[in-house]
Order: C-alpha cells, then sequence, then structure tokens
C-alpha cells in the first residue's frame, strides 16, 4: 500500500530496454533472409532498398553502438553481395557502386545517429539521478517511523515523471516526542517545490530547538516570509503554505496547530470523528493578524489512526461540481482496516473525479508504536 515512487531507474542506457546480441543478430538475419527472398520472388529490387534504409535506421534507434555497426556492417554485405550476383549488368556498373556507397554511407550515418542517442540518454540519467537525490532531501520514502509513531500512505504529484510537488510532510524524533508535519504548498508542480524546500528545511530544524509547538510554527512561517522576499526579487511568485503540526509522545492526548489546512480525521473502531482544532492563517500570512497561534489538544489512544490529507482529495469534483465526500468515504467498511484507507481513498477520489488528476495527493496514516 505505501507508494513514494522512485520513477528514474539508475541502469545504464544501453542496457536498459535494448536488445541482447543474440537477439539482434537472429533479428537482422530474418528480416535479411525475408527481404531477399521477397526481391526474388518480385524479381524487384526495391524489397532490397527497403532493407537498406530500414535495419541501420531501426537499429540506431533501438541498439547499443556496438549492435548498430554490426547491423551496418551486415546491411553493406548483403546489399553489396546482391549487387554482385544480381544480374544487374556491366552497363549498370554506376548503379551499383551508388548502392553500395549509398549503403555505407546511411550505415555510417546510423551508427553516429546511435552514439547521439546514447550520450544523449547518459546526460539526462545523470541529470535525473542528480534530481532524484536532491527531492529525496525534500521529502523521504515512506513509511517513518520513530519511537512515537509510524507514518505510512502515499505521495503522487500532479506531474507522473516528479518526485516531489506542492505537498510536503516529514516526521522528526525530539526530546518533546515525535513532531509531524503535512502541508501544501500555493500552486502545484514543480514551481512549488522552492517553497516546499524551505518549508520542510525549518521544520527539520526547528523541531529541535523549539519545545513549544506554537514557537515551531513560528520559525516555520518566518523561514515560508524570507522566502518570499527572496522570490519577489527574483521575479517569482510569493506562496503561502497551508499545513498541519501535529506533536505526539507516550501520552494519551497529541497537540497540534492548524494553519489553515485540511482537519485531520481520527479512525477508531469504525467510527469516524473530527479532532475540535482552532484554525490559524496559512503560513506566510501570519503577519495579517495579531492573533496568537493556538495548540489544540485532542483525545488520540494507541487503538487508533490518525488520517491526514491534503486539498488534493478533498477538492476532487465531479463533473456535477460537487467535492468528494471525503468523511462519508471514511465511514465506509471498505477503506477499513485503516492501513488501506490512502490507497482505496486515492483510487476511489480518482474515479470520483473522473477527468483524473489536478492537484498533487498527500494521504498518511499515523499510529503510535506499542511500547
Amino acid at each position: 500500500m505505501t507508494r513514494h515512487r522512485d520513477r528514474h531507474s539508475a541502469e545504464s542506457p544501453e542496457l536498459a530496454g535494448t536488445p541482447s546480441d543474440g537477439e539482434t543478430v537472429l533479428g537482422v538475419v530474418a528480416v535479411t533472409v525475408l527481404v531477399l527472398a521477397l526481391s526474388v520472388v518480385s524479381g524487384s529490387a526495391v524489397w532490397l532498398l527497403g532493407l537498406l534504409v530500414f535495419l541501420p535506421s531501426a537499429a540506431s534507434a533501438l541498439c547499443t553502438v556496438r549492435q548498430t555497426a554490426f547491423v551496418a556492417l551486415w546491411n553493406v554485405l548483403v546489399v553489396s553481395a546482391a549487387v554482385l550476383v544480381g544480374g544487374r549488368g556491366a552497363e549498370r556498373w554506376f548503379d551499383n557502386v551508388l548502392m553500395v556507397v549509398l549503403t555505407i554511407t546511411l550505415g555510417a550515418g546510423s551508427v553516429y545517429a546511435c552514439h547521439w542517442r546514447l550520450e544523449r540518454e547518459h546526460k539526462m540519467l545523470r541529470l535525473r539521478s542528480t534530481a532524484v537525490a536532491m527531492q529525496r532531501q525534500i521529502l523521504r520514502p515512506l513509511p517513518l517511523l520513530t519511537a512515537d509513531a509510524r507514518i505510512d500512505g502515499l505521495y503522487e504529484p500532479v506531474q507522473e515523471d516528479r518526485l516531489v510537488g506542492g505537498d510536503v510532510y516529514d516526521a522528526v524524533e525530539t526530546a518533546w516526542g515525535t513532531r509531524l508535519l503535512i502541508g501544501d504548498v500555493q500552486g502545484k508542480g514543480l514551481p512549488a517545490v522552492g517553497t516546499a524546500f524551505a518549508v520542510i528545511g525549518a521544520f527539520r530544524e526547528a523541531a529541535h530547538r523549539e519545545a513549544d509547538l506554537a514557537a515551531l510554527v513560528a520559525a516555520m512561517d518566518s523561514s515560508v516570509t524570507l522566502h518570499n522576499r527572496y522570490a519577489a526579487q527574483t521575479g517569482e511568485r510569493e506562496r503561502f503554505v497551508t499545513a498541519l503540526v501535529i506533536s505526539i509522545d507516550d501520552g494519551a492526548e497529541a497537540r497540534a496547530v492548524n494553519c489553515g489546512h485540511v482537519p485531520p480525521y481520527l479512525l477508531r473502531e469504525g467510527s469516524v470523528t473530527t479532532p475540535p482544532l482552532d484554525t490559524g492563517l496559512p503560513l506566510g500570512l501570519a503577519s495579517l493578524s495579531d492573533e496568537p497561534v493556538t495548540v489544540s489538544r485532542f483525545p488520540f489512544p494507541g487503538d487508533a489512526t490518525l488520517l491526514l490529507t491534503t486539498d488534493g482529495v478533498t477538492e476532487t469534483r465531479a463533473s456535477d461540481g460537487t467535492f468528494y465526500p471525503l468523511e462519508q468515504r471514511l465511514a465506509d467498511p471498505a477503506v477499513s482496516p485503516a492501513e488501506n484507507a490512502p490507497r482505496v481513498l486515492y483510487e476511489d477520489s480518482r474515479a470520483f473525479g473522473e477527468d483524473g488528476q489536478h492537484d498533487d495527493v498527500a494521504i498518511l496514516t499515523v499510529r503510535r508504536v506499542a511500547r
């Protein structure tokens, strides 16, 4: 059920998806026999010209440089032999030489094209590997395990070829228990990654420094505000972040600060409840209000599951404009056990929306660790 997908393989482009040497030889021989048979039956060299163009170009798109060079050489030998024994006559010597020269030229061009393709794939692989390493510093793969809780679930960015988008999550084990974060940066996809990195960095640093949850949230707000100042200087868009920060220790309660985020749900013995949390302004907008940050408390017994999500789920709309009924779906027996809820809810919300995913989605389950 857990999912945080690494879509980029570290396998060499020369090995990933290319045929083996044996498969290449068998394929070339089979195509050659077929083309020569058609040429003999039809009495036309058109089929031979098809072989001339098709084999090296196909090899350059699918094979390694060595395999493409073999195919090109094979093509030259076959065409040369066909010209010599084809009975074209001495008066056609210019056409014969032209066909052989054309075969050699196309073969050399195919080898070069294959070399260029693989070089480009190697460069893309290096770029992707670097991007993966950087993005892994933003979001760690699920599940996350601390001394107090196990955090599981899924994360699906709206851009399928990316690991990170505008939704963030993390868990940090501190001297005051486990601090959890789930947040949603204004916007989606790669443009929101800079702000996401600022939020994650501030959370990880301040979670160990601030004993008070309100002070932790204030530090995160300051980080987003500072990031927005730099963004304004470079002409980038300023963004706010809705966030939910939760603290879990060995007590029977959890503490939380809700900064304009989707409220959590408590699943226990088939019931679904929403903990009563005061809701404040999103991170980056705290200066708009003089109200202090409020830390709320709610029961979180050992047999309960806390479900956290982002508005990629709650703001999914059906064709008639109605929003996805998350709380109603949580009460459905199909969601049980709670460990299955993230995957079930994600697939159900996509089916509800009918026209696909339009925002990043994060759905987490949090359970206490038995002591």
